[in-house]
């Protein structure tokens, strides 16, 4: 599978990960949710910066950590020791401190020519794809929720 990231443009998160003073992203929510538990070592992430609708990076997930039911001096404790691979600002502290955590460090980053994201509807900020073109304009196919599916 590959994954499609949509980096936060007020955060600068694409400029951080392209100038590689970001080595990991993160997402967390109260429950698991996308892409807890559902990706993986050796697997592909595409970024695109949130309001442009062009994928211009890729790199190769290194590691992923996963964590559930975590007391909020857990999860912080969590991303203050993943920090220097995050380089969050305090407000991404804040957000992303919750009860279930996924880490996942990338490496081989690297400026891709830029690809048309075909939007659809009811998307989150993480999609789990079969391959890019299902996302790109032009050989775009109906987003597959199953993908998406906790097991």
């Amino acid at each position: 599978m590959v994954h499609l990231v949509y980096c936060d443009d007020k955060e600068k998160v694409l400029e951080k990960i392209l100038n590689k003073s970001k080595h990991m992203v993160i997402r967390s929510a109260a429950g698991r949710k996308i892409p807890h538990s559902r990706v993986f070592e050796g697997e592909e992430l595409y970024f695109m910066k949130k309001g442009t609708g062009l994928i211009t990076a890729k790199a190769t997930v290194t590691s992923v950590q996963n964590y559930v039911k975590l007391t909020p001096e857990e999860s912080l404790e969590i991303i203050n020791k993943n920090q220097s691979k995050l380089n969050l600002s305090p407000k991404q502290v804040e957000r992303w401190n919750k009860k279930c955590l996924c880490l996942v460090e990338f490496d081989n980053v690297e400026e891709i020519a830029p690809l048309n994201f075909d939007h659809q509807s009811n998307m989150d900020d993480w999609l789990i794809i079969e391959k890019i073109e299902d996302v790109t304009v032009g050989t775009s196919i109906p987003y597959n929720y199953d993908n998406s599916k906790l097991k």
